[in-house]
């Protein structure tokens, strides 16, 4: 009977012993658990670390880009501004992709701008007859054209598109007397922008509209720019009256002339100068 108790003790006490060989502690689970975890962080890579080897040079690319398309723009910009028209249309005969680069430029100066002046002149002309014709001197891209139901004639001195007369806008193939509103928006660059209002009074109607968006500091005397009043009376010796003013947008002024239906004088007229509109390196 002894030796039943024994041996049934010894087996009792080889089972415990196995099992406790068989089932680890849940605190040596929890620490193996910590270790596989903490060497598969090491192996991979962090996802900010791919986010950054991935974005990063693709980033420093666009930057440069940027940075080489704005020095270009400003250089053309500032080109246009202290040349004349006719030395303009050789500049960009030269080299046609230099318009392209620097309507590039334009827009994105443009986009930062909360109205656009082209807006204005196509609601001016949208409450106005559509039987009016339109003039559009520097077009761009000839926006003013798509947006409007009236017949325009887009000016500029390169031509990309089939609908734009590509000329100097001193000199336009447009006959006398046959348009009824001519548009400067934001396009009086060169250093005789006298000549285009010249031509524009030249091809206008009696009695038809001038209408002229510029960027406001070209009009204001306390930063060098010229007195819009000695500006306004110039263009109404010129030949026209003024209509109306508006300083009311922060990014440019709109001036709004009427051509008189008879003009006889031949005095000379003193232009105030108009100080170019240069660009800042961002």
């Amino acid at each position: 009977m002894n030796q039943e108790v024994g041996g049934r003790s010894r087996k009792r006490k080889r089972r415990n012993n196995h099992r406790k060989i068989e089932t680890p502690s849940i605190k040596q689970n929890a620490t193996a658990a910590a270790a596989a975890n903490s060497t598969v962080k090491k192996e991979l890579p962090s996802t900010s670390t791919v986010s950054k080897s991935s974005t990063k040079p693709s980033s420093f690319l666009e930057k440069m880009k940027a940075k080489l398309s704005g020095g270009h723009f400003r250089m053309i910009n500032e080109k246009l501004y202290t040349c004349s028209g006719d030395e303009a249309l050789n500049y960009f005969k030269e080299d046609p992709s230099l318009f392209n680069m620097y309507h590039t430029g334009y827009q994105e100066q443009m986009s930062r701008w909360p109205e656009q002046p082209v807006n204005i002149i196509m609601k001016w002309l949208k409450d106005r007859s559509s039987s009016l014709v339109v003039a559009d001197f520097g077009c761009g891209d000839a926006r003013l054209a798509k947006g409007v139901k009236n017949k325009v004639f887009s000016i500029d001195l390169v031509s990309k598109d089939p609908s734009v007369i590509a000329c100097d806008m001193s000199n336009t193939p447009l006959d006398s007397s046959s348009i009824d509103v001519a548009v400067f928006c934001l396009s009086l660059m060169g250093t005789n922008f006298p000549n285009y209002l010249e031509e524009a009074n030249r091809v206008l109607k009696p009695s038809g509209w001038l209408l002229i968006a510029e960027v406001k500091s070209r009009f204001d005397p306390n930063t060098g720019g010229a007195d819009p009043d000695s500006f306004c009376q110039a263009v109404c010796e010129l030949g026209f009256t003024s209509a109306s003013k508006d300083f009311s947008n922060k990014m440019f002024v709109l001036l709004y002339f009427k051509k008189k239906p008879k003009n006889n004088s031949n005095k000379e007229i003193k232009w105030p100068e108009l100080k170019p509109c240069l660009y800042k390196r961002r």
